[in-house]
């Protein structure tokens, strides 16, 4: 019996062992048959309880679990700030993207508008003065009283003024009362405006520089032709430079002295174009001296009252007329009964060409005043020396000149001076980096040639190493 007990029991071990193989024989204690042995059975009931080892086993997944799915939260909360930022910084590009086009858009908008008025005022401004001038010619067939003409024209300032008012209004938001502007236009003669002791301290010389450029430029017409007299006019921007450079003490420029030495040069040619002749050359002093006039009318009006605007200058030019009209008044008088310059009747002038050229001139000075204002500055000059091209035209179809070449090479090497006294102080600083920017933009285009090249050639090579050939 003993035997058969034991071997029994080998068997149970060996089916406890092939079924629960961790199980180790020191957890398994023998004990005799009926008593409790009740370490035994807590030890393999702990081996063999199944709810033991899901607990252990499943603490740490439910910590991985949790593990994983706060990180999966965390990088999904990082991942929502982030493209939250990144969707700010995004609009906000976008936004001053289009704050930068839209700023570019403007500026290209009035770059093109000043350039449209630009193109008008210089039609205008050539065409005004090609008219005149014209104008003046036809009237010498019929009246010659340059003095008359002059102080005729010269009274016609006076609607300066109220031209710009009646602008003011039609354009203006904040309307003001004409003597509300006219006391804040007046603040060009000083902070109390004007006053009898300014109106003729200042107003006085200019008027007399103003009446001399107009009066000689009208003498000039009667001894040379338009094509002529228009040329040199156009040399008082040289004496303007000379006289600033030495008055002013302004910045010396070579480019400018070279323009001054073009235009004198001119002249000479233009007086020897006719051989010298008498008239020519009384022509060419008279031409010459309006110019010299203009040119100081300028420098002293820079020196003394500076620059002015729009409703300053014509507060000015109203003002040079008022002046004109009361002071100078008795100079065409007294020519008129000395018979220097005298008519029949007043029926008998020629009304329509003296209204014509004042009005034309009138329109002349309020363009050139107009543009300074809409536009560049340069292109009002530029008006004024395309009307030497203007009046050679007219004079070829009213066959009153012949360009023979001495005069030719005058006009055109006096215009060239003219339109290097345009040229800004910092010209040969703008020169230099417009020829370095060219110079950088070829480098980068060679550049980005040899890159596309050498590309295309690592393509071609790339495609070449692609095609393998199967080996047999």
């Amino acid at each position: 019996g003993r035997q058969l007990a034991a071997s029994n029991g080998l068997c149970i071990l060996k089916l406890v062992y092939s079924v629960f193989p961790g199980t180790s024989r020191s957890s398994i204690t023998r004990c005799k048959p009926g008593a409790n042995c009740p370490s035994s059975h807590s030890g393999i009931s702990r081996q063999l309880s199944p709810l033991s080892v899901t607990e252990d086993s499943s603490a740490p997944i439910l910590e991985l679990q949790n593990r994983g799915s706060s990180g999966v939260c965390g990088h999904r909360v990082e991942r929502q700030n982030r493209s939250a930022d990144d969707g700010t910084q995004t609009h906000s590009e976008n936004s001053s993207q289009e704050n930068r086009i839209k700023a570019r858009c403007l500026s290209c908008t009035s770059m093109v508008l000043k350039g449209i008025w630009g193109l008008l005022i210089i039609l205008s401004v050539s065409s005004s003065w090609v008219g005149t001038t014209q104008i003046v010619k036809i009237t010498y067939k019929n009246f010659y009283c340059p003095f008359f003409m002059t102080w005729f024209s010269t009274n016609w300032n006076i609607m300066f003024f109220p031209v710009y008012y009646s602008g003011h209004l039609a354009t203006a938001q904040e309307k003001q009362s004409p003597m509300k502007k006219f006391r804040e236009c007046s603040r060009i003669f000083g902070e109390d405006g004007l006053t009898l002791k300014l109106f003729l301290k200042r107003t006085a010389p200019f008027s007399i520089l103003w009446t001399l450029t107009n009066y000689l430029y009208l003498l000039a017409l009667k001894k040379l032709t338009a094509t002529d007299v228009s040329a040199l006019f156009c040399c008082n921007k040289a004496f303007v430079f000379l006289l600033s450079w030495i008055v002013l003490k302004d910045r010396f420029m070579g480019v400018r002295i070279v323009a001054a030495i073009m235009a004198i040069t001119g002249i000479v040619m233009m007086a020897y174009a006719d051989n010298f002749h008498a008239d020519s050359i009384v022509g060419v002093a008279f031409a010459v001296g309006s110019a010299s006039t203009s040119a100081l009318y300028k420098v002293l009006f820079k020196m003394f009252l500076g620059s002015a605007n729009f409703g300053e200058a014509a507060h000015f030019v109203s003002t040079l007329g008022f002046f004109n009209l009361i002071f100078i008044s008795f100079t065409p008088v007294i020519l008129y009964f000395t018979k220097v310059e005298h008519w029949s009747s007043f029926a008998a002038l020629p009304w329509g060409c003296l209204c014509g050229m004042a009005g034309l001139w009138l329109a002349f000075n309020i363009l050139v005043n107009v543009g300074v204002v809409l536009t560049y500055p340069i292109l009002i000059s530029i008006g004024t020396v395309l009307s030497v091209p203007g009046n050679a035209a007219v004079d070829l179809l009213k066959q009153e000149v012949i360009f023979n070449v001495v005069r030719l090479a005058a006009t055109i090497i006096i215009c060239i001076g003219f339109l290097l006294m345009l040229l800004p102080e910092e010209w040969d600083e703008i020169t230099l980096r417009f020829i370095n920017s060219l110079k950088e933009k070829k480098s980068e285009e060679h550049v980005d040639d040899v890159t596309d090249s050498s590309v295309h050639l690592r393509g071609r090579g790339r495609a070449n190493g692609t095609v393998s050939i199967p080996l047999a």
